[in-house]
């Protein structure tokens, strides 16, 4: 079953119902999310806990609830998604309606007092007593599900027991205020909303379905299958993930990667939903339902990051588990030793033991942490940084020693051959016949490696193609993992590979490996075709992978900020040392994959390790570091493969990270010392009687705004300098 949930608005609501719902006889895997406001529960068939029972048990404890569908929370802000209906203002909510009538019952108290002095107590009484009921209400079913130190019973009692003392005036102020911040709390929680709802609303409502005979006619885009065939008009956003099968554009992705600058694409290209499409119309067929498209993804992901706790976030969690009652313990004995031990009178230590109940709320404690890491979370997902997870968050600011792949992440990933080479009886073959036979060992190189996947088998192929060349068709072809590639071609066992690997397999001439160590030297990465039978090196095709613009300026940030890089690559080590030279950071080259593996593992001895790669080669480097990054490129490989997907594939997007990492801890840490330091300011001036109830519930009202604003905070981060 899944649930929305209104009113839950931090991590210390969240703890109320999972204690109550996990004492439900057939209640099991309870996931709760209050950035969402979402419930997903396992109730078992054969369960005496009926439907109607959670419900009853949720609204209890003072929430609303409402069942949703599978679909529509997948779907794209149709339907009964949760975060369509997060549009109404404060005043429209529960908690506004709330505070707006106890402001006007107390303004009417206050009146009453003025006009009839004898009075006015009475007034202020019927005040708390209407206000506080709610409270008290809730605090019992709270009680009785497993939550006995809430911070609704802490409120009662002390209201309650003002009233019995007869400071009603105070006691009144009390509930007010105090649901004043409850309401302050929920207009912060759903600020923190905004950022999924902004996702939800990227993807249209509607689609333009072709039918065979080329008809056109208006669909909800959550009911396009896969196969389906869609118009997308110029000015129009793309309403599925797909591929175009006619026309061509160029097309705005920034609502998925953040990239501002439009993309040109055409027939065969990838497109997602939310891009928008800037020029000529497009026919696309859908290769992703609603449900499962990019968008769709990341929210997903957004919503389970949101909902997994950071370290820090459970250990202040679990620290306020204690901390409640041994306050409500240290304001019972407030009360009763000194007018037991020291005379005291009875009235003036319970209202300084009430006082202390109120300062003992542990509300702005429990969301010191998670109303920062879900500010920080949205403002990584604004930015095209995609971060699963408080524990990630946290982990990449600590993190002193970022790894680069090489391919694809310090470079564009697009190598293009630049050099063929065609060597003759172990000579480069003579000038006026080198342009055919650089032909025919570009033939040759294309065919050996038309089975392959690698970037650089895909660029010499192309190369090919766009020479107009004639590929012969290879047999028996295979791959030796990390090392070459083998094919028969034209009866001729060949096989592509490293020079370090033909050195092995075969003889190279001084003049050959001359050629090669020059080319290598201008930072090319050199691949040699050779004979398997004769073991002859045949010739050699030179490609470059030129450094992405920010490159430079990416491992300059990360320097200036104190984190050492080091460039791992498979590569040979004068290519590598070629592109390290201009980025002037340290590298490791021709390393197979189990080498990248030990050397992150030697680094984690002494330093937090962050791996950037890829996503798809790098899985295994990725999973073993501290932190593994993908560049993303809002590819599902990028997304799903380690624990933050960079979406604009910027490198200076970690540096950015980095930072806004740091200033989530730094705001956590502010808001910790804050919480912790008013509370104990306050206590001590309680019990010397200096400070009462008024001051006491401002004090933990102003906490709690002032934590949750500093969080907010956050939201304006603009990303490292």
């Amino acid at each position: 079953m899944q649930y929305r949930i209104e009113g839950m608005d931090c991590a210390s609501c969240v703890r109320k119902i999972e204690t109550a719902l996990a004492r439900m006889p057939g209640v099991s895997d309870i996931q709760l999310n209050f950035a969402t406001e979402k419930l997903e529960l396992t109730l078992a068939s054969d369960s005496e806990t009926q439907l109607n029972d959670v419900e009853k048990t949720i609204k209890r404890l003072g929430f609303g609830v409402s069942a949703t569908t599978d679909q529509a929370i997948a779907a794209d802000g149709t339907g009964d998604n949760p975060l369509d209906t997060q549009q109404q203002r404060w005043w429209q909510t529960r908690k506004g309606k709330q505070v707006v009538g106890l402001g006007i019952l107390m303004s009417v108290a206050y009146a009453l007092a003025l006009i009839f002095p004898d009075y006015g107590m009475w007034a202020f009484a019927i005040a708390v007593i209407v206000g506080v009921f709610p409270f008290a209400r809730k605090s019992v079913t709270l009680a009785m599900t497993g939550t006995p130190f809430s911070i609704e019973m802490l409120m009662s009692i002390a209201a309650i027991g003002a009233l019995i003392i007869g400071e009603a005036e105070e006691a009144a102020a009390v509930v007010f205020l105090f649901s004043v911040g409850e309401l302050l709390e929920s207009v912060a929680a759903d600020r923190a909303r905004a950022g999924i709802r902004a996702l939800a609303s990227l993807v249209p409502k509607t689609a333009i379905l072709l039918d065979a005979q080329g008809g056109q006619r208006d669909v909800p885009a959550v009911s396009l299958q896969v196969n389906d065939l869609v118009l997308v008009r110029p000015g129009d956003k793309v309403s599925a993930d797909g591929v175009i099968v006619q026309g061509n554009s160029s097309l705005d992705d920034s609502p998925i990667t953040g990239e501002s600058i439009p993309v040109a694409k055409a027939m065969g290209d990838a497109v997602f939903a939310g891009s928008i499409n800037m020029e000529g119309a497009l026919q696309v067929r859908v290769e992703k339902t609603a449900a499962d498209n990019t968008i769709a993804r990341i929210i997903t992901l957004v919503e389970q990051a949101q909902a997994s706790k950071a370290p820090t976030a459970r250990f202040i969690e679990k620290f306020s588990r204690y901390y409640t009652p041994a306050v409500m313990a240290i304001a019972a004995l407030v009360i009763i030793i000194p007018p037991l031990a020291m005379g005291g009178e009875w009235a003036t230590w319970l209202y300084r033991g009430f006082a202390l109940l109120l300062i003992a709320c542990p509300c702005a404690l429990v969301l010191s942490t998670p109303a920062a890491i879900a500010s920080g979370l949205a403002v990584g997902t604004r930015r095209g940084l995609l971060i699963k997870g408080g524990s990630a968050l946290e982990t990449i600011g600590r993190v002193n020693v970022v790894a680069f792949d090489k391919t694809g992440t310090l470079t564009e990933g697009k190598p293009r051959v630049t050099d063929v080479i065609a060597f003759a009886q172990g000579h480069i073959v003579q000038e006026h016949i080198e342009s055919e036979s650089q032909n025919e060992m570009l033939a040759l190189f294309a065919s050996v490696e038309s089975a392959s996947s690698h970037p650089l088998a895909k660029a010499i192929i192309d190369h090919a193609k766009a020479a107009n060349i004639s590929i012969p068709i290879a047999s028996n072809a295979y791959d030796t993992a990390g090392k070459a590639v083998h094919a028969t071609v034209v009866d001729r066992p060949l096989a592509i590979g490293s020079p370090i690997y033909a050195a092995n397999e075969t003889s190279i001439s001084l003049e050959q490996n001359a050629q090669i160590e020059a080319l290598q030297n201008e930072g090319k990465t050199v691949s040699v075709l050779f004979d398997e039978q004769s073991h002859k090196v045949l010739g050699l095709v030179a490609l470059r992978d030129e450094l992405r613009e920010d490159a430079q300026a990416g491992v300059a940030q990360l320097k200036a900020m104190g984190v050492r890089s080091v460039m791992l690559t498979g590569d040979n080590r004068l290519t590598a040392q070629a592109l390290a030279s201009h980025l002037e950071i340290e590298w490791e080259a021709e390393l197979l994959p189990e080498d990248k593996l030990r050397l992150l593992n030697e680094m984690k001895g002494n330093s937090k390790v962050a791996m950037i790669g890829d996503g798809i080669n790098d899985a295994p480097a990725l999973a073993t570091a501290d932190v593994g990054i993908a560049m993303g490129g809002g590819t599902d490989v990028a997304i799903e493969t380690a624990d933050i997907a960079l979406l604009k594939s910027r490198v200076t997007d970690v540096a950015h990270l980095i930072a806004l990492s740091r200033a989530t801890m730094s705001n956590i840490h502010q808001n910790v010392i804050f919480a912790l330091g008013l509370k104990s300011i306050f206590l001590i001036t309680t019990v010397l009687g200096i400070t009462g109830l008024w001051i006491a519930v401002l004090a933990d009202t102003g906490a709690t705004v002032l934590v949750t604003l500093n969080a907010l905070r956050l939201l304006r981060f603009k990303g490292a300098r």
